[in-house]
């Protein structure tokens, strides 16, 4: 079984990260994805979508210190759902999206002046091969 989500989206507002009584730390934010689409009547309609994040230890840690409201982000993680009670004392579910990697896909500027966007975060084991498109020296049957 599978349980992977990968989102690339805007922070909706900077991440919330508090400490635990273990020391550990934790971090909350929102990232919005939108995708474009022509109704009936041919109109173009946005529709954006916002799914909550939460990073543990290093990455709430590197949350708190990369990622601010407004960030283009690249996020790894599984979806976790689960029961809390809230102030009126109703039991309620929420879902969440738990890190285990994250990359700002913002530009950064270096000591010289230059800037850079990161590179994308490199393949994990569980990735399948990308095809490639055949090279012109291949045998095509056409």
């Amino acid at each position: 079984m599978i349980n992977k989500v990968t989102l690339v989206g805007r922070l909706g507002k900077d991440p919330e990260v508090r400490s635990l009584e273990s020391g550990a730390k934790v971090a909350t934010f929102t990232i919005a994805t939108s995708e474009s689409y022509k109704d009936k009547e041919g109109n173009w309609q946005d529709q954006t979508e916002w799914h909550n994040i939460v990073s543990w230890r290093g990455g709430a840690e590197q949350a708190e210190r990369s990622f601010k409201k407004g960030n283009l982000v690249y996020v790894e993680g599984k979806l976790t759902t689960r029961k809390f009670t809230d102030k009126d004392n109703v039991e309620r579910r929420t879902t969440e999206v738990v890190t285990s990697l994250m990359r700002t896909l913002e530009k950064r500027e270096s000591a010289d002046g230059s800037s850079y966007i990161p590179p994308p975060p490199p393949p994990s084991d569980n990735d399948a091969p990308i095809a490639t498109a055949p090279s012109v020296d291949d045998d095509l049957p056409f």
